[in-house]
């Protein structure tokens, strides 16, 4: 009688629906809608447990979903892994397809996965934006420019989440919009059900950029199309012929590279938007989207060892500052000297059509670098940046210098522009000074470097990086024209 009574339930709880599944695909999720569902997955699964990770600007609830047959965390032999969904809130297939994986690892025949595995699903960042149909968030943010600066509260308690458990794998799942003019005009169009970007910045560990690229990518185009779907690498730019095609950024600030500049497995996944934004083909973008998602959990099942071997190791660098002296601040993308064959769909056939691309930049260098310092001394009267380090976790102190210690000031000699990523941003040139014996360390805070987020740190910091505090508005004021930069630098 037990056992009829547990068959009877698991196969009404796998049988479960997801909203869009009930309106048979004709009507996207509300946040209502999801609220209930995840609450009542929740209630009928000891396999997971949901919670309310912060609420919106505007009010709404942002849930986190924790898969695990145990105490969450508690078994370091566990590979975890964190997936998040709907940064951009025109972007709905990635809420649709998270709350399908849901269904998807409830059945029996996927829970040998969290033998494994502890795994994290944030299934919407941007309740307000999703209710609007909107790109931002209730601030008028966009939540993937923000991972750096950390002024939204949907971003903020995503990296507090982070810092908690520090991930071994992350995954950021978007849209993207194939149906420009410009395309149009060249007569075809990009086609892909499901696009994937790996880590691009290259102060990032080599060891994860090689996982990334000769492992994973290879892996999950060839999992997603044994499904019966399209996958190819996530390729900004263009159109062809008109501007260069490149892998994805090189920027820290989205929620990529934010986690994977901690040296991170860390990848973005970009399923095909309808061409309304809404629910143009939904069933397909949103099931392929799940699909892409499960082949990430399975591949860290695969690779549990390996991946957790070497997020490990090189993070340890990070924290022991036993990394490469010299650290990338300006960086552009530039061509390995091959053309790609693209495959891209035909607007006057209707068919797939090989397209050769010319201008494909592949490759990215650095073009500006500086020497990693062994600290930072941030003013205490610039309340801003104590907020950010708090924001960020950041393990800091009351200022202190050793015998060996040498303080660096920079010198703000004239600012002009850079290009980046045709953006056009601010490119000061600066002089440097020794003012060892010039400052009164209880103005200060003492950030050493070695810790986690030590590259971030770097990045952030330095007055020349092009990924740094200064290109932001909220930090502008940093940097002028013939005056001292506040931050000092601690060097021996």
């Amino acid at each position: 009688m037990k056992i009829l009574i547990a068959l009877l339930f698991a196969c009404s709880l796998f049988a479960q629906q997801t909203p869009l599944q009930k309106s048979n695909f004709t009507k996207l999720t509300s946040q209502s809608e999801l609220t209930e569902f995840i609450k009542e997955v929740d209630s009928n699964s000891d396999l997971i447990k949901a919670e309310i990770l912060t609420k919106s600007v505007e009010g709404r609830e942002l849930f986190v979903v924790y898969f695990s047959k145990g105490e969450f965390g508690a078994d370091e032999n566990k590979i975890k892994v964190l997936i998040f969904a709907q940064q951009h809130g025109n972007e709905q297939s990635g809420k649709e397809g998270a709350l399908l994986l849901i269904n998807e690892l409830l059945k029996s025949e996927n829970q040998y996965l969290f033998d494994k595995i502890d795994f994290v699903l944030v299934p919407q960042m941007n309740p307000d934006g999703s209710d609007k149909n909107q790109r931002r968030n209730g601030n008028g943010m966009d939540l993937n420019r923000n991972h750096l600066i950390l002024t939204e509260p949907e971003t903020k308690a995503l990296h507090k989440l982070f810092d908690k458990y520090l991930f071994e794998v992350t995954m950021d799942v978007h849209e993207y919009w194939p149906f420009g003019e410009e395309w149009k005009k060249l007569g075809f169009r990009r086609n892909f059900d499901v696009t994937v970007g790996a880590i691009t910045n290259i102060n990032i560990s080599e060891k994860i950029r090689n996982l990334s690229y000769q492992k994973y990518l290879p892996f999950i185009f060839n999992f997603i199309q044994s499904k019966g779907y399209t996958a190819f690498h996530y390729l900004p730019g263009g159109p062809v012929g008109i501007d260069y095609l490149r892998y994805s950024t090189f920027d820290i600030n989205d929620g990529r590279q934010s986690f994977g500049v901690q040296n991170t497995l860390s990848f973005i996944q970009e399923g095909m938007n309808g061409e309304n934004y809404s629910t143009d083909n939904i069933e397909k973008r949103a099931t392929s989207q799940m699909i892409g998602m499960l082949g990430l959990i399975k591949f860290s099942y695969d690779n549990k060892d390996e991946i957790k071997k070497i997020v490990a190791e090189e993070r340890r660098k990070l924290i022991k500052n036993k990394i490469d002296d010299e650290i990338a601040i300006q960086l552009d993308h530039f061509s390995s000297g091959s053309k790609l064959e693209l495959k891209l769909l035909s607007y006057y056939s209707g068919k797939d059509t090989i397209v050769t691309v010319d201008d494909f930049r592949s490759i990215v260098k650095a073009t500006y670098s500086v020497k990693r310092p062994e600290a930072y001394l941030i003013p205490k009267q610039l309340t801003e940046l104590k907020q950010w380090m708090d924001n960020h976790n950041l393990f800091y102190s009351d200022a202190k210098l050793e015998n060996c210690d040498k303080v660096e000031e920079y010198f703000i000699d004239s600012i002009n522009t850079v290009d980046f990523e045709r953006d056009t941003i601010v490119n000061p040139y600066v002089s440097v000074n020794d003012v060892t014996d010039k400052i009164n360390l209880s103005e200060y805070y003492f950030l050493p470097v070695n810790q986690i987020k030590n590259n971030m740190i770097v990045i952030a910091l330095e007055p020349k990086s092009m990924l740094g505090l200064v290109t932001y508005k909220q930090f502008e004021h940093l940097l002028k024209k013939g005056e001292k930069y506040p931050i000092l630098r601690i060097v021996n």
